[in-house]
């Protein structure tokens, strides 16, 4: 993990965890109801509120859209009351379908990097390889994947077929799934939730080896921020599929759509990485309600202070406490 230097008036990666964890609080009220528009816009109004009560001059560059496509948390919006100089990248609900559907692996996650630091993707699919620190710098994008997973199975000092790679479900994979499987190594398909996914590689005992796949590019700059906290490595290529991607890829000044893209490229500055699991999954445990309260547990990653905190937190909607606090 790198270290920035702290700059003077900086908030503490601590002080954002309020905007993932009441985004996770709220959207969760919505687990297996059938309806992720309200799951996600749930999400976006809690994590908006936070902002706005933060002492930072904050500029959204990876949000929910264009400013004619979403109300809250838009690219270009201006976030907080005024104070520390920030990009800020948010998901408020990576995994809509999953909380729809009661399914595990949902988080809400926010980036907070410096002027600069952040970059603003063009909205389209990405190619993506993720990896842990085991395997930084030893593996490669371009090459057959029979011979990275050969690599990381050295890595790992273990067989091929002792690793488990993670892939969405997706018509678009089907050649990519082959692949795997013929190299004998173990496949977890997930429905949604790149960004969980490409985060749960980077840190070791979830069982996730490597993330491969075609997804999202802002979550694919979201995931470079999270894997420079973890110690990990993104390499990837935007995939437009029309012409009329490709120049909008060209007015973000990428002609060559096989230019490839590392951590440096797409968040060279990122302070913190927050995220709060909403349902249950792989490296978060999703929130648990009870009387007057609920339970929340979290990643604060702080490239400032060169920490990774794993926090579980109480809420405690009431001032008076009807129940016992649990553990």
């Amino acid at each position: 993990m790198s270290t920035q230097t702290p700059a003077q008036g900086m908030v503490p990666a601590v002080d954002f965890l309020k905007v993932t964890e009441q985004a996770a609080i709220a959207s969760a009220r919505w687990l297996g109801r059938g309806d992720n528009n309200a799951a996600d816009g749930a999400a976006v109004d809690a994590m908006r509120e936070e902002f706005g009560k933060l002492p930072i001059s904050g500029i959204v560059v990876i949000g929910e859209g264009e400013k004619d496509e979403a109300p809250e948390l838009y690219v270009g919006e201006s976030l907080g009351t005024g104070g520390m100089p920030c990009e800020i990248a948010v998901d408020p609900l990576e995994g809509t379908d999953l909380v729809a559907r009661g399914d595990s692996g949902a988080i809400s996650i926010c980036v907070v990097g410096g002027p600069g630091g952040i970059m603003s993707a063009p909205d389209m699919y990405m190619r993506k390889l993720c990896v842990g620190p085991s395997a930084k710098g030893k593996v490669d994008i371009d090459a057959p994947l029979a011979e990275t997973l050969d690599v990381l199975a050295k890595c790992y000092q273990r067989e091929i077929r002792d690793l488990t790679v993670v892939v969405l479900d997706r018509p678009r994979h089907e050649k990519l799934i082959e692949e795997i499987r013929a190299a004998g190594a173990r496949i977890r398909l997930i429905p949604d939730g790149d960004i969980t996914a490409s985060m749960s590689v980077g840190v070791r005992g979830t069982g996730d080896h490597l993330y491969v796949g075609i997804g999202g590019s802002t979550e694919g700059v979201i995931t470079a921020a999270a894997l420079e906290c973890l110690g990990g490595e993104i390499q990837a290529k935007m995939w437009p599929r029309t012409d009329e991607e490709a120049a909008k890829l060209a007015g973000f000044g990428i002609t060559d759509p096989d230019t490839k893209f590392g951590i440096a490229e797409l968040a060279p500055t990122p302070y913190y990485v927050i995220a709060t699991g909403v349902t249950d999954g792989n490296l978060l445990q999703g929130v648990r309600y009870f009387t007057d309260g609920a339970r929340t547990h979290s990643i604060v990653m702080d490239l400032v202070a060169n920490t990774v905190q794993f926090i579980d937190t109480v809420h405690l909607f009431s001032r008076t406490i009807t129940r016992e606090i649990r553990l």
